[in-house]
């Protein structure tokens, strides 16, 4: 390199796409995330208060248009949105949970999406996104969301035990209930949601002026 030259630093999203375009772009998929948080489901293997829904679809393009800052405040936002929207029901607890496992999906998959936007890279990107987001979700709720859980709703563990044995034998603790019904839930939701985004995600990014995938 010449003596004199500096590389050229990446751009950001903001920069690409100018601050006021770049808000908009969060604000407007950030509430798409928050209405599709009002259509969720349970499934066969977790108790019913796991429900999942295609809220973190949106949050996941916007970290692939936009970078992984951007993925994280969307999610942020969706979440301060549903909370002004429907308070809570969970002390908070589920709000929090939503917040830190839905970043663990998006942010890395973000990360290294943007490192090389190809096809490839976004569906690496996804993999391992879904794999740290059911790691996360697991160790966060074996030492963290579920004892909140239980202490805001004087609930001693057990009975989230319970609750989880009721559909699936094999939980008989916290560590198996964590294994057998959080693990495997977080990683529907991220095969779900990756799934839909590599169909939807070259057309979408057209819309907010982002770089289509390879």
């Amino acid at each position: 390199m010449n003596a004199g030259t500096t590389t050229p630093k990446p751009m950001t999203g903001i920069r690409r796409i100018g601050k006021t375009r770049y808000m908009v772009q969060v604000a407007m998929l950030a509430a798409i995330a928050t209405v599709l948080m009002l259509f969720d489901f349970p499934l066969p293997f977790a108790p019913s208060f796991y429900q999942i829904d295609l809220s973190e679809l949106p949050v996941l393009i916007g970290a692939f248009a936009m970078g992984p800052a951007a993925g994280a405040l969307i999610e942020l936002v969706k979440v301060l949105l549903n909370l002004v929207m429907n308070g809570t029901d969970t002390a908070f607890v589920g709000e929090f949970a939503n917040l830190l496992i839905g970043c663990s999906l998006v942010v890395p998959a973000g990360v290294i999406y943007q490192r090389k936007k190809t096809r490839i890279t976004a569906i690496i990107g996804m993999i391992v996104g879904t794999v740290l987001m059911a790691a996360v979700g697991g160790f966060l709720n074996a030492y963290l969301l579920l004892p909140a859980y239980a202490a805001a709703f004087g609930m001693p563990i057990d009975s989230l035990v319970g609750m989880g044995s009721a559909v699936n034998a094999a939980i008989t603790s916290l560590p198996t209930f964590c294994l057998f019904a959080v693990v495997p839930f977080n990683l529907v939701k991220g095969v779900v949601v990756s799934v839909i985004t590599l169909l939807l995600y070259k057309h979408i990014s057209r819309i907010l002026k982002g770089e289509a995938m390879g």
